[in-house]
């Protein structure tokens, strides 16, 4: 089997944010021979072993490449969003979004979570949820493009922001 991931690439753990892919070892487990991925989370300088075959699984991933980033940038900026006022569903659903890994989903997450914030205050997990969804997409972003975390983060908040003017012209009227 040939691996996904080679040492020293970068890649993303979700709900974890960046890591660094530090050494790739053939480990006996049980009688059973597995390659092991030595992942180090960068923001938090933990290390995480994980079996190649079930990093796909787990929702590791390559960076996204810089044509992704306006894709993010623009779903941020337009359109509308669905979101399920019922607390606990839409909770678990913003829950298993996060855990994919997908930018894209997290961008869901963030956008959903951000219109709620306009319309009434989030509860404190959900804070803590729109805040870990912003910051993996900075992040990502910010490595990807090169830029800043603060050029970065603004950018987000400003298509936000955009995507959502007549609600807040609304809401200060």
């Amino acid at each position: 089997m040939m691996d996904y991931f080679s040492i020293g690439d970068k890649v993303i753990y979700p709900t974890q944010g960046i890591g660094v892919i530090e050494d790739i070892q053939d480990q006996d487990l049980y009688g059973e021979l597995f390659h092991i991925y030595h992942l180090r989370i960068l923001a938090n300088n933990t290390l995480i072993l994980v079996p190649s075959s079930n990093a796909e699984e787990i929702g590791i991933r390559k960076l996204i490449s810089t044509e992704k980033i306006s894709i993010v940038l623009d779903y941020l900026g337009n359109g509308t969003i669905e979101v399920s006022m019922n607390w606990k569903g839409r909770f678990k659903e913003h829950t298993s979004l996060m855990k994919t890994g997908s930018i894209l989903d997290m961008a869901e997450v963030l956008k959903s979570l951000f219109y709620l914030n306009l319309i009434k205050p989030l509860s404190f997990r959900e804070k803590k949820m729109m805040d870990k969804a912003k910051e993996l997409l900075v992040t990502e972003i910010s490595e990807v493009a090169e830029t800043p975390i603060s050029d970065i983060e603004r950018q987000l908040l400003d298509n936000l922001s955009n995507c959502f003017k007549n609600i807040s012209a609304r809401l200060n009227s």
